[in-house]
């Protein structure tokens, strides 16, 4: 029987077009793994892309899935060259995050631009590859899984490629130096306060991940500590010893986890310290960011791809815009300034509540933003008559579906802008717009993710045909 610890316990018949969409989809599936990359039949993932956390050059291997930690590891302090092989991560094998370490920038770059030109030339023309000019430490969320080794000493890192087995690593050429820091001093900490790390076999212990973010532009750090239990002994000294070693800190919080499954954040959250988010200026708007809402990992890039997009948009001041998959209102905010009304919409409730403050805090007032699933919320528009004269869509590595497409066809904009961290699943959706009306002008990649497999793409379609509906 289970030993329990009571301070650490775990508490229609589809239409001919949506049937041969759901084919395409069901093909992309079965040659993709759960993050959309394309999948050889042995079961290694072909470079379409992959998580995005890089720095020096490292060598790298193909297999991370995205969403999950990106390389983490000690890196040998030599100089630092993008276009020659100058660091090798001593855990890249067993991290799988890097995959393109020991390959020169310049040549990173030239493979990921054939990549998406193998996709999508076929659509349109694919336009250079826009990368960095330091492409090290730009990952500004840095997320560790916490552990033990066999003689109870704690550990951090990252999960080995595969496994649950966490790989011990204090620093990675992608990830912010200071976030490494931080993450390594509470390791520390908890010998200090007699602490446990959490066990997945047992379900003993207590912490079980750290996530820390940190804003480009404000240097506002966010430290999450994700517990199994709400008990959290020595909170306060455990807090303000952190809080000494590191005072550029701006909030810590308590995420409570006690489920048994692979998610990282729990439902229910404390503040330990400070606002409870942190705060970051991009193109111009200031964000607020939580624990839970998504922010992209490399602002410098960000500002790029993003520019880009509102460019290709041609705003005047009098369109009507959809944010469709808004997150915490960026694009949409940045938008608004050239538009005449714009709406987001976004499934993620801490999101949206998150792109609502961000549009007092901005003082914009011709923007509002509704918690709802993209694909329903644009059924809804379709149906009620409801048009946009633009629309961005920037769909997670799944894309979008044929709910959403459908809906988006029948709504009829002048111009889609799609974002995509997946081009695969992009020229998927792609190819349904091209037969119903939409044709692509242009596609541009830029690298939000060096040394690893993953690229961002915005393209531009416009409405060229008359299959409206």
């Amino acid at each position: 029987m289970e030993k329990k610890r009571t301070d650490y316990k775990r508490t229609e018949k589809a239409r001919p077009e949506k049937k041969q969409y759901e084919e395409e989809k069901g093909r992309a599936r079965k040659s993709a793994d759960s993050r959309g990359r394309r999948v050889k039949p042995e079961g290694k993932a072909l470079q379409v892309g992959s998580d995005a956390r890089s720095g020096r050059e490292r060598q790298q291997k193909s297999g991370i899935q995205s969403g999950t930690k990106i390389p983490y590891g000690a890196v040998n302090r030599s100089r630092r060259t993008a276009g020659a092989l100058t660091d090798v991560c001593p855990v890249y094998k067993k991290c799988g995050g890097c995959e393109y370490q020991g390959v020169p920038y310049q040549e990173q770059l030239k493979l990921k631009e054939k990549q998406v030109r193998k996709l999508l030339q076929k659509y349109c023309t694919v336009y250079p590859i826009v990368g960095m000019e330091e492409p090290y430490h730009y990952r500004n969320k840095v997320h560790a899984v916490f552990d033990h080794d066999r003689k109870g000493n704690a550990i951090s890192g990252v999960y080995q490629k595969g496994t649950h087995y966490v790989v011990p690593v204090d620093e990675c050429m992608i990830e912010n130096r200071k976030a490494d820091e931080i993450i390594v001093s509470i390791r520390e900490l908890l010998r200090s306060f007699k602490i446990k790390t959490y066990d997945e076999d047992t379900g003993y212990g207590l912490l079980r991940h750290v996530l820390v973010k940190r804003g480009f532009a404000t240097k506002e750090i966010m430290v999450v500590l994700v517990t199994a239990s709400p008990v959290f002994p020595s909170k306060n000294n455990f807090v303000n010893a952190l809080r000494r070693l590191y005072p550029e800190i701006t909030t810590i919080i308590q995420n409570v986890n006690g489920r048994g499954t692979s998610m990282v954040l729990g439902d229910q959250e404390k503040i330990l310290f400070g606002k409870g988010y942190i705060e970051d200026v991009l193109c111009g708007c200031r964000f607020r960011i939580s624990s839970k809402s998504f922010y992209q990992i490399n602002p410098v890039q960000t500002e790029v791809l993003y520019g880009k997009a509102i460019e290709l948009a041609g705003l005047t001041g009098k369109e009507t815009v959809l944010d469709a998959y808004c997150g915490i209102g960026t694009i949409g905010l940045i938008a608004s300034k050239q538009a005449g009304s714009v709406t987001g919409v976004e499934l993620n409730k801490d999101a949206i509540r998150d792109a609502i403050v961000n549009a007092k805090q901005n003082n914009t007032k011709n923007i509002r933003f509704y918690c709802a699933d993209a694909g329903e919320f644009m059924e809804d528009m379709a149906a009620q008559g409801e048009k946009a004269d633009v629309v961005f869509m920037d769909p997670p590595r799944s894309g979008s579906d044929e709910k959403f497409l459908s809906s988006l066809v029948r709504m009829g904009p002048e111009k889609i802008i799609y974002i995509s961290c997946n081009p695969e699943t992009q020229a998927r959706d792609l190819e349904y717009l091209t037969r119903h009306g939409y044709g692509a002008r242009g596609a541009w990649p830029v690298d939000l993710f060096p040394f690893t497999g993953h690229v961002e793409v915005v393209i531009q379609m416009t409405y060229c045909g008359d299959e409206r509906k």
